[in-house]
């Protein structure tokens, strides 16, 4: 495959008036602005989101005290899942990959960079009504039917959006590759993102069609206004739950590779292995697009040999191989740490994040395990928070990364690491104690589950009785949201200050082995002065002397 370099395409920045520059930013096709767009209103819906976790976190600790009124937790509880799945997780993600997976590949631009442009004023404008409609009583479980139909509407506006850059993002790796960079020699990260991109590219339009057959029904009073909240969560449920949300965050380990391979100035082996552990990661997309859950059903080795394995089959395809792949990528990745790494904090990101991941994908498994009686219970937020910040953590991991090719300047290894280490921990504790919680039944989010939409239900989830330390597990899980949101915020104002005013950034200041190191910090808007020749997977490497000898 050769480089491309499309017709669309906007000025390179100038040092124009202020004006100017926001009417650039506002027309930019320049991929590593898009990403950049996506990733700084993603932060600001994390702040904004992560305070409204606390809130409801807060509420759950004294479930015989009401600190918030009983008839706004749904629209709360909705907010905080469709606002941390598709205006926080999602977008993160598929910012950094715009932003950078050009770059890795070798190409001068963005394939379809209109598109991806498109996807993301689209996208704002679906979050935006989104919130709109759920402030005033719309969403699951609304009482405003003219605000339900703008919410069932907006959620489809958002996961359009973000298709189209979805779709840019993967044909850029199809189409766009330098000369000699087959699939074989793709970098971790790119793919890992082709692997969640067409995962998704397949995955969306499910959600989509769901939606706006939704949306038709609901607006034409083919259902009734009770009936249609149900179906909401009934019919579009699977898409803001596990195994669905794990495909959004498997770009963590293709991070998490690439950066032990630039920490140890090693060729990270076995290849192969480890895309196949990647590639496995993405087979939960088969649950997505058949809404099947998979589940092992309650007294499952009491049931006949027939029903056993026609339980155990689709259970072992849609949360066994992503186990087994997730494990497989991140041991394979974490043995090569073993050559005496250089730490930086871009590392102790990704690994944090694919731990986190990893996590979250053995939970995942568990609650689909009918004798373990976890459905409808805070075990499944506990998953789905785990995802969620796992993805965040990528998305920081990423910033403090690949930052100097989008700004030409380097944040403080001393100042990003403890941020990286108060966001893990933070992480865990706004997790772990719900999988705890879980198995004493503790009623869980309202948005997934169908009976969990139903009058009255919405109350028991802040009040509830259990034996054991319910205090304590919310109290933990409570502080773990208060810790990644200061970390969030830390880590944001380090950035703008440090891409603003920090020290300048060498062209490859990791001592990479990718693509993107071989151009300058900050990279111009074609990416590239010359177009470069792949010979091996590992392109920069063999450009330094002393790596020759082992290409």
């Amino acid at each position: 495959m050769t480089t491309i370099s499309p017709h669309a395409a906007s000025a390179p920045a100038t040092a124009g008036s202020g004006v100017a520059s926001v009417a650039e930013w506002l027309t930019t096709t320049d991929h590593k602005r898009i990403g950049r767009l996506y990733l700084g209103a993603g932060a600001l819906l994390l702040l904004a989101t992560g305070a409204i976790s606390v809130l409801l976190g807060i509420e759950r600790i004294s479930p015989d005290r009401e600190w918030l009124p009983v008839g706004s937790l749904t629209q709360l509880f909705s907010l905080q899942r469709f606002g941390l799945t598709y205006l926080v997780l999602l977008p993160l993600v598929v910012g950094v990959a715009t932003a950078i997976v050009p770059l890795q590949v070798g190409a001068r631009s963005l394939a379809f960079p209109r598109l991806a442009a498109g996807g993301f004023w689209l996208w704002l404008l679906g979050a935006g009504l989104g919130l709109f409609a759920i402030i005033n009583n719309g969403g699951p479980g609304g009482g405003n039917p003219r605000f339900v139909e703008l919410f069932i509407l907006s959620a489809a506006l958002v996961l359009a959006g973000l298709l189209a850059t979805v779709v840019s993002v993967v044909t850029s790796v199809l189409t766009t590759r330098a000369p000699g960079m087959n699939m074989r020699r793709l970098p971790y990260f790119t793919w890992s993102v082709l692997v969640a991109g067409l995962g998704l590219v397949v995955a969306l339009p499910v959600l989509i069609g769901n939606l706006l057959y939704l949306y038709i029904s609901y607006r034409y009073q083919s259902l009734s206004e009770l009936a249609g909240n149900r179906s909401l969560a009934q019919w579009a449920g699977f898409g803001f739950t596990q195994p669905t949300t794990l495909l959004f965050a498997i770009p963590a380990l293709g991070l998490l590779a690439d950066t032990v391979a630039t920490a140890t100035r090693q060729r990270l082996r076995p290849r192969g292995i480890i895309y196949t552990g990647i590639g496995l990661v993405g087979v939960a997309v088969f649950a997505t697009v058949l809404q099947f859950p998979a589940t092992l059903r309650p007294g499952f080795t009491s049931a006949a040999f027939g029903d056993q394995l026609s339980d155990l089959l689709p259970f072992l395809m849609v949360h066994g191989l992503p186990l087994l792949g997730c494990f497989v990528a991140v041991a394979l990745s974490a043995k090569g740490l073993a050559a005496k790494p250089k730490v930086n904090a871009p590392l102790v990101f990704a690994l944090f994040a694919s731990l986190t991941l990893l996590g979250a994908v053995a939970a995942n498994a568990v609650n689909h395990v009918g004798d373990a009686a976890l459905g409808g219970t805070t075990f499944e937020e506990g998953t789905w928070l785990a995802v969620v910040f796992a993805g965040v953590l990528t998305a920081m991991g990423a910033v403090a990364y690949w930052g100097p090719k989008w700004w030409g300047r380097t944040m403080s290894a001393k100042a990003t690491l403890p941020l990286a280490l108060l966001a893990f921990a933070g992480a865990q504790l706004a997790s772990l104690p719900l999988l705890v919680a879980g198995f004493a039944n503790q009623p869980g989010g309202v948005f997934p589950s169908v009976e969990n939409v139903q009058p009255g239900v919405t109350d028991l989830v802040v009040n509830f009785n259990y034996s054991g330390p319910m205090e304590l597990w919310n109290i933990l899980s409570t502080a773990g949201h208060a810790l990644v949101l200061l970390a969030v915020l830390a880590f944001v104002a380090l950035a703008m200050r440090s891409f603003l005013k920090g020290e300048a950034a060498g062209d490859d200041p990791f001592d990479g082995q990718t693509l993107e190191w071989a151009t300058t910090s900050p990279a111009p808007f074609d990416n590239f002065a010359e177009v470069h020749i792949v010979k091996s997977a590992e392109p920069l490497l063999d450009l330094k002397p002393a790596n020759r000898s082992d290409a």
